[in-house]
């Protein structure tokens, strides 16, 4: 007599053995493979979309155009470097500019810093504005509505204030409003880090990943947004979209600001200078939290392109490719291939085009990196809530910040104060 789990198992057995599985199997072990091809595509797609952004933009004469600029600069805080950064904005090689720092309230720990800057240039326009009136969930965009309100010049230039420039940055950031159609025009950014592990590999990722991508963007389609650190826009432009009051509940503004003008009619650019963004040594907690908080906005801003990132992360593509694959020459392909094609495209991108000194020194991380970055692309599925700075936000479908808990967190005043 045979047992239940016998019969059971002489079943499977014939199942397994009947031609038609074999055909079922091998058919979807064919869409898997191919299935994992794509990121290896997709890694030589953005290479040669590097060398054609990068070649082409540096083969161009320097841009003549020199409007007068605001330069338009919301600050929370400070960090290892933030003096350097202020200063660099004051040495632009550039006719006529102003800079307007922007504090929540004057007890910011920028504040003596901003006055330093101050006294040391005073043949600067440098002015110092606080509370600003609270008309939204985003204090950035809140102080930018101020700031963008007391501009004197047409010409805006917004940038973060961990941003460090070059000397002809403005004159780069400039240059493309000669034509009308230019509505927006952002930097690629490369990261200056303290010596702590997870700080640089988040850079690592912003100039091997992040930066691939927008260079493929830029080719396939043109790029349809601007990137944060750094956005040139026109008060014209900027009253097309609803003006910064517009964008005051968003999460991504840097994003939004971009869609906003290429639905207006205007021509989003991306300039080849690169700026220099800090990154601060970082607890395991909030580099987590900082990573979830951009791979959340993505979902919510383009949820296609957060689902199109899976096809770019070539770590767990090629690993199921080799599990999948039954043999150890499969196996040494698929990882391989990731390796070769992961670590060209990544010097390409950070080392070559954007001459950042944290992948030249880290390329051998990126693939841990990309471990990681695969674990909050999984688990930034699950929730739309983030942190940011003391503040807990839920995300709504349209991208938009409810806050729903806060601490240490002092009231708003709305009347505008200046200093210096």
């Amino acid at each position: 007599m045979f047992s239940s789990n016998h019969l059971l198992e002489i079943g499977l057995t014939a199942l397994l053995e009947a031609p038609h599985t074999h055909l079922y199997l091998n058919f979807w072990r064919e869409v898997v493979l191919l299935i994992t091809c794509v990121p290896m595509v997709y890694y030589v797609v953005a290479t040669l979309a590097a060398v054609r952004f990068f070649s082409k933009e540096r083969a161009k004469a320097p841009g003549s155009y020199t409007p007068p600029v605001s330069v338009l600069k919301p600050v929370r805080g400070v960090d290892f470097a933030s003096y350097e950064n202020f200063q660099s904005f004051c040495l632009q090689d550039y006719p006529e500019y102003e800079i307007l720092f922007c504090v929540n309230d004057l007890e910011d720990e920028a504040v003596p810093l901003i006055h330093r800057l101050i006294a040391e240039f005073p043949e600067r326009s440098i002015r110092l504005l606080s509370n600003a009136a609270q008309i939204g969930s985003n204090r950035k965009v809140n102080n930018l509505a101020l700031l963008a309100r007391e501009a004197k010049y047409e010409l805006l230039v917004q940038s973060d204030g961990d941003v460090r420039v070059e000397r002809k940055y403005l004159r780069e950031m400039a240059a493309p409003f000669k034509d009308a159609e230019t509505g927006a025009e952002s930097c690629f950014y490369r990261g200056l880090t303290q010596h702590n592990l997870l700080a640089e590999i988040e850079a690592l990722g912003v100039a091997t990943d992040f930066s691939a991508g927008v260079l493929v963007a830029d080719w396939m389609e043109g790029v349809t947004f601007a990137l944060g650190a750094s956005v040139a826009t026109t008060k014209r432009w900027l009253a097309q979209i609803g003006g910064y009051e517009a964008l005051a509940n968003v999460l991504a503004d840097d994003y939004e600001i971009g869609n906003r003008i290429v639905k207006a009619g205007g021509r989003v650019r991306v300039s080849r200078e690169v700026v220099a963004t800090m990154y601060p040594a970082v607890t395991f907690g909030k580099f987590w939290a900082h990573q979830a908080r951009w791979a959340r906005t993505v979902r919510l801003c383009r949820p296609a392109s957060y689902v199109g990132l899976l096809f770019t992360q070539g770590l767990p593509s090629a690993i199921a490719g080799a599990l999948v694959s039954g043999s150890i020459s499969g196996t040494a392909a698929f990882l391989g291939s990731y390796l070769l094609l992961r670590l060209i495209l990544a010097w390409t991108v950070g080392v070559w085009g954007l001459r950042d000194e944290t992948t030249a020194r880290m390329l051998w991380m990126v693939p841990l990196r990309d471990a990681l970055h695969f674990a909050v692309w999984l688990a930034s599925s699950f929730s739309n809530r983030i942190i940011w700075g003391e503040s807990e936000f839920q995300l709504t479908k349209s991208g938009e910040m409810v806050e729903i808990g806060s601490s240490g967190r002092k009231k708003a005043i709305e009347k505008p104060l200046r200093a210096g």
